[in-house]
């Protein structure tokens, strides 16, 4: 019986994940690796974060987006799953919007950490 739990995400671009992980400091290697799990057990993902435990936190690409893959009974990070899932998606979220308004002739003109923990931006873009 496996023990993997799979928690799916709305992360679709592995890049804005690696960076997101980077940004909050968690060190990732790039896959596709195993993710090791209870008794030996594996599943493949494209991103795998080691645990001191042996037991390892994965994101694996599904059809659409990449999900969670762990076994959560052996979890041992700062913050729950719900709290970790939650600070990776708002640094994904910043790069996907960085990204995206790059491509379409924005800068950033003024980037301010709001105390509720989200942030505002202000994008220009100048046109002739």
């Amino acid at each position: 019986m496996s023990h993997f739990s799979q928690i799916k995400t709305q992360i679709r671009d592995l890049n804005s994940l690696q960076a997101a992980l980077t940004d909050l400091n968690i060190s990732w290697k790039s896959g596709p690796q195993p993710v090791r799990g209870y008794r030996g057990q594996t599943r493949t993902a494209e991103i795998v974060i080691e645990q001191e435990n042996g037991y390892d936190i994965g994101f694996s690409r599904n059809e659409e987006q990449y999900e969670l893959v762990a076994d959560l009974q052996y979890w041992q990070q700062p913050l729950s799953v719900e709290g970790f899932l939650r600070r990776v998606t708002q640094r994904y979220a910043y790069h996907t919007v960085m990204n995206e308004t790059a491509r379409q002739g924005f800068q950033l003109a003024e980037q301010e950490q709001q105390q509720d923990g989200s942030i505002r931006l202000v994008l220009q873009r100048w046109s002739a």
